[in-house]
């Protein structure tokens, strides 16, 4: 017998300790066994892996990762189903290694043990921040593979250029290499979700992309995004005046006309240093 969850067991989990999904915490849970054996393969999860999952819910990702032979730590911020998860787990898949961490993922800071894969389904309304928190936070991540709503995949592994990149494109570009990984219906899930679902698998990068603090090139990200359409001469003016920014953008070989849209996360980089020293 399949120590997957299926249909039934999902309500039947919710039922027993009167789970009613919430909009808040984004709760959406995977019915089909498929789709989870298909984001374990994804993920390139093998024995002995660890793991670090975020909002596992019910347990339908968590069982599939652990009877891959993962080793999963899992962070929950609902307490009733972070008290659940181990009673599902010892249940089904007797002596895996889970632990089970009650918090909200955006604030946990931390050490988690050894953890350097990342696989999860992120609550749709804080799939970027916790993202990036995450890879901020821990090093020791190395790639991952994260399900989040079908646009915001999109966006996250967007490339400079294109109609959708953005601000979430170039910082989650500043710790990884991200690749679109496909898609996952909205019939796997329940309640259904309005929406379909992306996957988004990355690599961190080896080396940093500069010699520059995430913080200043974050910033100088999030200025160039905040009004799209603007030219970077009038975007970043809330980072210095009209001459420190055109000398900035002229030292790190990047037009003036230029618009956020257009820049690799390599050349925020060089901007952002280029400002430091001006």
């Amino acid at each position: 017998m399949s120590p997957l969850l299926g249909p039934a067991d999902v309500r039947a989990l919710a039922a027993s300790i009167d789970l009613h999904p919430t909009k808040r915490w984004g709760q959406n849970f995977v019915v089909d066994a498929n789709t989870v054996r298909r984001l374990v393969t994804i993920a390139g999860i093998t024995p002995g892996d660890r793991v670090l999952e975020v909002g596992p819910g019910l347990g339908s990702l968590t069982l599939g990762l652990l009877d891959a032979g993962a080793i999963v730590t899992a962070i929950e911020i609902d307490e009733a189903l972070a008290g659940l998860l181990p009673q599902t787990v010892a249940t089904r898949l007797p002596g895996a290694d889970l632990t089970v961490i009650c918090a909200d993922a955006l604030r946990w800071a931390s050490p988690i043990d050894g953890a350097s894969h990342l696989v999860a389904n992120l609550p749709y309304n804080v799939a970027v921040p916790v993202l990036l928190h995450l890879l901020g936070q821990y090093q020791g991540i190395a790639d991952g593979l994260v399900m989040v709503q079908l646009e915001v995949a999109q966006r996250l592994t967007a490339a400079p250029g294109s109609r959708v990149f953005g601000a979430p494109s170039a910082k989650l570009a500043w710790y990884a290499q991200a690749k679109f990984a496909g898609t996952v219906p909205a019939s796997v899930f329940w309640p259904v979700p309005n929406v379909g679902s992306g996957l988004v698998r990355f690599t961190r990068r080896v080396e940093p992309v500069g010699d520059v603090r995430q913080e200043a090139v974050f910033a100088l990200i999030d200025a160039a995004f905040s009004q799209r359409r603007k030219m970077l001469r009038s975007a970043l003016s809330p980072l210095g005046d009209a001459q420190t920014i055109t000398q900035a953008l002229a030292a790190a070989g990047v037009a003036p006309t230029a618009r956020g849209e257009t820049l690799s996360i390599e050349q925020f980089a060089a901007v952002a240093s280029a400002l430091s020293t001006i």
